[in-house]
């Protein structure tokens, strides 16, 4: 009898250090989860200065922000291309912008322009070129944009305005300070690019 009522006794001992060890495994676990949890919080907020003024904003990773950030490209990469002046440093400075966002088919179209004497004839003719952007649509699933814009091109005598219609792809690059939205065009080509309206500057 006394024998058993130890036996009992023992069970009891180790069923509660059995609980006892049970919950603390659950309690250091819950622990560790919770301060990843909260590290992970933590490292998503930024602190940004505005002047003196500490600002907090949150940090998002890029497939939340891809649509943007392809429209963004898209567009820094046509005005750095289509954006031109009557001067020859101004045109390098923008050609060299430009092709650090796009593959060496955007360089193929630039060599083919020059070859032609696109460049020289600015500026020769002291032209002014502006591209105006109208949208651009992005295929997220396949990364394939297609951008719609119009040119304005200003000669001593007349404006012209152009439709511009290009496509082509996005692929992921590390960013860097001459590519910030860390994406490249690839494949670009030109679908359209036609005159829609010339008009006769007025001469005072």
């Amino acid at each position: 009898m006394v024998i058993k009522h130890l036996e009992n006794k023992i069970r009891l001992v180790g069923i509660i250090c059995t609980a006892f060890l049970v919950g603390c495994i659950i309690i250091s676990v819950s622990s560790i989860w919770t301060a990843r949890t909260m590290v992970t919080d933590a490292q998503k907020k930024v602190y940004v200065l505005d002047g003196n003024v500490p600002i907090l904003v949150t940090r998002t990773t890029m497939d939340e922000t891809l649509d943007v950030e392809a429209k963004s490209h898209v567009e820094m990469f046509h005005h750095y291309f289509f954006t031109l002046a009557p001067d020859d440093k101004y045109i390098r400075y923008t050609m060299e912008k430009a092709m650090y966002l796009v593959d060496e088919t955007g360089l193929a179209q630039y060599n083919t322009l020059k070859e032609k004497g696109f460049y020289s004839n600015i500026l020769g003719t002291s032209a002014v070129f502006s591209i105006f952007c109208d949208s651009i649509s992005f295929d997220k699933k396949n990364m394939e944009f297609t951008y719609y814009g119009r040119q304005r091109i200003e000669r001593r005598s007349n404006i012209l305005m152009r439709e511009l219609v290009t496509a082509g792809q996005l692929k992921r690059v590390p960013r860097t300070d001459n590519n910030p939205h860390g994406l490249l065009i690839v494949n670009w080509r030109t679908l359209l690019n036609k005159d829609i309206e010339q008009k006769t500057k007025s001469n005072y």
